[in-house]
């Protein structure tokens, strides 16, 4: 049976057709059957909710390790839920937009987080924490961030650094230095300023400076995934008495891949450490005996360059869960609405109105862009120019003979056999087959 699996997911991999139902079958040959009873109490409000976060893991990557058996836990945990495809459609393959992105519902226009190095604080109360705290009051829920990152999950104040210091230590970084000029932006996301003579770089706000006022606890910079993962489990412990929204985010796949490349051993070895402190956070939740009330949701920020050091154009993540809800494929934005929606908010409510959609609704149209796939010799074709919104980036050309709704915008399609052509009206992929 475990060759039958590998074999599923190998077929999967190689003909691009997205790997919800290839894991779902490894899931079902690798793991005893679901009781019953377990479905049944998930499938009420569940009391907590945790969100663990692998920063940086590549979802073709995840698909090679689940093949090879690698991620028992992750698979454990979908065998309850489901495992779906999530893709990036707005702002940064990166870091600080991507948490936002997860953590608000909102794309970049709203928090003001597009970047690493284009950012301000996200909104007072537009995080699910902030949310959260609003809906049960202060008193009845605990919201918790623990987080490995210090530079680009951050809930520091705006600053300002002399100018001089700020150039001193860019050179010693061996970056080039600008002529000082009040207004200039600079590279890691500061802006010279001048004042009474004297020039400064100044930096906003972190994303989360208003949200660690508005919650429980919001503790970052803690590097290992060990660190993270025994402060979590101390917290857990901590609060398992009372209401709880956990946010554990682990950073050892990115640092590797920074560090050795996607391709690297390195980094295969962070996602595998992820894996293990994913288990060991969920074998605390069973120890407590919370685990039949929480919902646990596992998904990352970006993926990652293939082969490279680098994810500036990483759009392709993945969310594992024991929430059985969870029925399609879906975009970053899915998973604040996900959340806020199984804890018994109305999302109707919420202003301003989120950009995401629950993962057991349909998602909101997201096609922008149409993808050319190039005909038969044979078929004479004719060329028009679109232009696909009122301000695109750029224009694109389509032809008479086969289109398709570019996946990339569109989660719904992502489930599409992209081996075939479709129609500008290809309906959305149905929901994935459930054991």
């Amino acid at each position: 049976m475990k060759f039958l699996a590998l074999l599923i997911v190998a077929v999967a991999v190689v003909s691009g057709a997205g790997f919800h139902y290839a894991t779902r079958k490894a899931i079902e040959s690798q793991t005893p059957t679901v009781t019953s009873i377990a479905r049944t109490s998930i499938e009420k409000l569940p009391t907590n909710i945790v969100l663990v976060g692998w920063d940086g893991a590549q979802r073709d990557h995840l698909k090679e390790m689940i093949g090879r058996g690698e991620l028992p836990n992750l698979m454990a945990l979908a065998s309850e839920g489901g495992l779906v495809d999530i893709d990036v459609t707005t702002g940064a393959t990166d870091t600080k937009a991507g948490w936002s992105q997860i953590l608000t519902g909102y794309t970049p226009e709203k928090t003001g987080v597009f970047s690493n190095n284009r950012y301000q604080p996200i909104p007072e109360g537009y995080t699910v924490f902030e949310r959260l705290e609003k809906f049960f009051g202060a008193d009845n829920i605990a919201t918790i961030a623990i987080i490995g990152k210090k530079g680009n999950v951050d809930s520091d104040p705006p600053t300002k650094i002399p100018f001089d210091r700020w150039a001193r230590t860019e050179e010693r970084q061996g970056r080039r230095v600008p002529t000082p000029r009040a207004g200039l932006k600079v590279s890691d996301g500061g802006e010279i300023v001048q004042e009474n003579g004297v020039f400064y770089v100044a930096y906003p706000g972190k994303p989360y400076f208003n949200a660690a006022r508005n919650m429980d606890m919001f503790l970052n910079g803690l590097g290992e995934n060990e660190k993270v993962g025994m402060t979590a489990i101390q917290n857990l412990e901590k609060h398992k008495d009372k209401r709880f929204f956990f946010f554990i985010h682990f950073a050892e796949p990115d640092h590797a891949g920074h560090a050795y490349g996607e391709n690297s051993q390195q980094y295969t070895d962070g996602i595998k450490s992820d894996d293990d402190w994913t288990g060991r956070i969920i074998a605390k939740l069973k120890a407590l005996g919370l685990y039949d009330r929480t919902l646990v949701y596992v998904t990352a920020d970006h993926g990652f360059d293939e082969g490279k050091t680098s994810h500036s154009n990483a759009p392709y993540i993945f969310l594992a869960t024991n929430d059985p809800k969870v029925n399609r494929n879906g975009d970053r934005a899915d998973i604040t609405p996900t959340i806020l929606k199984r804890f018994g908010l109305d999302l109707s409510k919420l202003q301003p109105p989120l950009d995401g959609t629950s993962l057991d609704e349909q998602a909101k149209p997201k096609a922008r862009s149409l993808r050319l796939l190039t005909p038969s010799a044979n078929i004479q074709c004719s060329i028009a120019t679109f232009r696909l919104s009122k301000k695109p980036t750029r224009e694109t050309r389509l032809t008479g003979c086969m289109i398709e709704a570019e996946i990339a915008h569109n989660p719904q399609l992502s489930n599409t056999d992209r081996s075939q052509p479709h129609a500008i009206s290809t309906p959305a992929a149905q929901p994935y087959p459930r054991p």
